[in-house]
């Protein structure tokens, strides 16, 4: 089942989507890879979907990418005596480590790290940002804050920090028995919340030990302030815009979104942009015309993936949501608009052997109309870089490493196929000719550009390129 577009698609399991036939479903519709969302659900539920995708992947004989996403940490308040209260603006509010329940004056945030770290002027976001206070004074055990925006505030509500970095691990220790359970199912990317800095990204990546790859949440302001460092650390980069437009003002989402998406693709890390893209299909068989174009501009933007939420783990139209991501995504692809906006914005090679080699297979490529790039990579390396230039044909990969071919399907443009190892280039060039008729990349007398890095198994070290024909003598 060969997607025609490049573009993948990422939906979440849940309560929606759990059961064989409808996981099925979301596969045949479009979904090129599977979010377990670890804030929900529990192991044996978690285990039960992994099984399923497993069994769906080795009957439809396409790897599929799963990506483990870790709750991180959750700041949240106490609870009120009478269960909520309204603020004013302008009025006096304290937060504690007072377990008492809380009332129109004061209420308990049971997080001394917080109180080490603000200071006056710092502001605080509840319930999703709708609550604004701005400390005035803190101590130890407490901060008096003024509240800033008003409303009604109810039991364990959330609290974010925007301006404030927190001396907390993004790894919880709910997170590290989550993560040790999810690299025993042989997940394909450990999603990391809460994000701050590099660190963060490096502590996960020591945790997690090489047994998936790392893909970094861009959730917080301070990330952006080392988003350079944090992409370079990471394997690939989720935007997650709820949370972003929570800790910053929603107008600077869709130009952060920008930034962070050329950003992965200059480092050929995968980039995926998340969150609220059809939200509305939770309840409704058919988007708004704005989340429409909300998905479209992603793929005009050239993410790797675009990813349902609650609209496949807990809405009422999941195989609808991915049907319709699919169709936008396909449309896009088609539009003449779309190559002229693709190739304004490549990255320009490294001065490495490696990176002038895909260059230019990107070039003869479609010098030569061939129908298909043929990457032939272990690691994944030769594979990445192919991708990172958005070339016009399609990048068929190659590799005898399973968890490379589950991990590229989330790449953009890459149709992976796990096959034997083989043990020349010639011989790799005649398995490239069968395999891309076989998967209908190729017809006899279509030509291929092949690359690969010789000897095998040497990651990052592309140096070969050949012109293929399919049917000829190779």
């Amino acid at each position: 089942m060969r997607r025609q577009r490049s573009t993948k698609i990422l939906a979440t399991l849940g309560p929606s989507s759990s059961d064989e036939a409808t996981i099925t479903a979301l596969f045949e519709a479009g979904a090129d890879a599977f979010r377990l969302n670890f804030s929900h659900g529990d192991h044996a539920d978690h285990k039960r979907r992994v099984k399923i995708i497993r069994a769906l992947e080795k009957r439809m004989k396409r790897p599929i990418a799963i990506i483990a996403d870790m709750q991180g940490p959750k700041l949240r308040i106490g609870a009120f005596k009478d269960g909520a209260v309204t603020l004013e603006e302008g009025q006096a509010f304290r937060l504690d480590l007072n377990e008492k329940p809380g009332d129109a004056k004061r209420v308990s945030l049971p997080h001394p790290e917080v109180f080490s770290a603000i200071k006056a002027g710092s502001d605080l976001l509840l319930n999703d940002g709708k609550l604004r206070l701005r400390v005035n004074k803190v101590g130890k055990r407490g901060a008096d804050t003024e509240v800033i925006v008003g409303g009604e505030l109810s039991d364990r509500k959330g609290v974010n920090l925007p301006d404030t970095i927190l001396p907390l691990s993004a790894l919880t220790t709910k997170d590290r028995r989550d993560l040790s359970f999810a690299l025993t199912l042989g997940v394909d990317y450990i999603a990391l919340s809460f994000v701050q800095r590099p660190e963060d990204v490096a502590e996960a990546r020591k945790a997690i030990g090489g047994k998936a790859a790392v893909l970094a949440k861009i959730e917080k302001p301070s990330a952006l302030e080392r988003l350079d460092e944090i992409v370079d650390l990471s394997d690939a980069i989720m935007i997650a815009r709820g949370d972003l437009g929570v800790e910053l003002p929603v107008n600077e989402v869709p130009g952060l979104q920008k930034r962070i998406v050329r950003a992965a693709r200059h480092a050929g890390k995968p980039v995926v942009v998340a969150t609220q893209m059809l939200e509305s299909m939770i309840n409704a068989p058919v988007p708004t015309r704005a989340e429409v174009s909300d998905v479209a501009t992603a793929v005009y933007d050239g993410a790797d993936a675009v990813m349902l939420s609650a609209e496949s783990a807990a809405g009422d139209y999941p195989l609808e949501a991915v049907e319709t991501m699919s169709g936008i995504a396909d449309q896009v692809q088609k539009d003449p608009l779309y190559r002229g906006i693709m190739d304004a914005d490549h990255a320009n090679p490294e001065a490495t052997a490696a990176d002038a080699i895909t260059a230019a297979a990107r070039q003869v490529a479609e010098t030569i109309g061939a129908t298909a790039i043929v990457t032939y990579t272990t690691s994944g390396s030769t594979t990445l870089r192919a991708a990172r230039e958005r070339p016009y044909a399609p990048i068929l990969c190659l590799t005898p490493a399973i968890e490379t071919a589950r991990r590229l399907a989330l790449v953009w443009g890459v149709h992976s196929v796990h096959t034997s190892d083989v043990a020349s280039f010639s011989e790799m060039v005649r398995k490239a000719c069968r395999i891309a008729e076989k998967e209908e990349l190729a017809t006899k007398g279509s030509r291929l550009v092949v690359t690969a890095g010789v000897p095998f198994g040497t990651p990052g070290s592309t140096n070969v390129l050949r012109i293929a024909w399919v049917g000829g003598q190779n």
